[in-house]
């Protein structure tokens, strides 16, 4: 089974067994070209097995023409689902990988919750993968947590500007520019621009009083955001990805905490709360099974 991912600028491929179990894995950078990119990182995992041709592809935006125009590029010369409906949405497939051999494995109704640079979420119901009348179900970045009205909500959705790395970044930079003096300054030598997420992450484990809020603050949104999720979808299990898992050691007690004040205490005591297991593989692994599960 092949499974491939179309990042905003790179490809991750993946070959998996019929126990999901990833045979070869590869990840090739864009330089600005993700069709290059996902050939070659297609072609590194089916090197030598000439008889690998259906494939899955998952992307975090299968509306946006550009990756549109991959995936058609790529239906020329695989079969699977996607060449007649499309790329699944990133969070969908990753849900299902998760359900199937991640950190959800053996529960039927899960939701799969993640940032990194971008928020992603999907619901897995009975084992199978929920995608809504449009295929926009778990389309988590635009839940709306602030009645405030602002340009980079309606360009990416609330809660993406506020918790995916940007939005991180960002409101450390607001707070510097304020007048806080954060040690990041001093990682970055005072030089703004360059200033990561993983700057934030780290600044906040060596105590930094300025991460620190940051990250108290983005935990109050994810909180909020998985809690909206668990009462929609009610799933026995919650995964939580990307930096919630990366950054558990930061982020889970104060998710848990802000989790629990959001939801009636018998809905908490009934959810069981995973980190995600499968890291960066998880969609291109959910896509090759939904590949896998569509094929004659």
């Amino acid at each position: 089974m092949l499974g491939l991912e179309l990042e905003d600028a790179r490809a991750v491929a993946v070959r998996v067994d019929d126990r999901g179990a990833v045979l070869t894995r590869a990840v090739v950078e864009a330089d600005g070209y993700l069709a290059a990119a996902a050939t070659a990182a297609l072609e590194q995992v089916t090197a030598g097995d000439t008889g690998a041709r259906v494939l899955g592809v998952a992307t975090v935006n299968p509306e946006s023409p550009a990756m549109a125009a991959v995936v058609a590029g790529l239906a020329h010369h695989f079969a699977g689902p996607f060449a007649e409906t499309g790329a699944t949405p990133s969070g969908t497939a990753a849900a299902l990988a998760e359900a199937w051999v991640g950190a959800a494995r053996g529960a039927g109704d899960v939701v799969f919750f993640a940032v990194g640079d971008h928020a992603t979420g999907g619901i897995v119901r009975g084992g199978v993968p929920v995608t809504g009348a449009r295929g926009r179900a778990g389309a988590v970045a635009w839940m709306s947590l602030n009645p405030v009205e602002r340009e980079d909500y309606r360009k990416t959705g609330c809660l993406e500007a506020e918790v995916a790395a940007a939005g991180i970044v960002r409101r450390l930079i607001w707070r510097i520019k304020a007048g806080d003096r954060s040690h990041v300054q001093d990682a970055v030598k005072d030089d703004l621009s360059a200033i990561t997420v993983e700057h934030v992450l780290e600044a906040a484990r060596r105590n930094d009083g300025v991460s620190i809020s940051v990250v108290r603050d983005t935990a109050k949104y994810l909180g909020m955001a998985a809690a909206n999720l668990v009462v929609v979808a009610d799933p026995e299990t919650l995964v939580l990805g990307g930096f919630m898992a990366s950054a558990a050691d930061l982020l889970l007690d104060p998710l848990r905490i802000e989790i629990a004040r959001r939801l009636p205490k018998s809905m908490m005591e009934a959810l069981t709360i995973e980190t995600a297991t499968l890291g960066a593989d998880a969609a291109a692994i959910g896509a090759a099974r939904l590949a896998s599960a569509a094929a004659p």
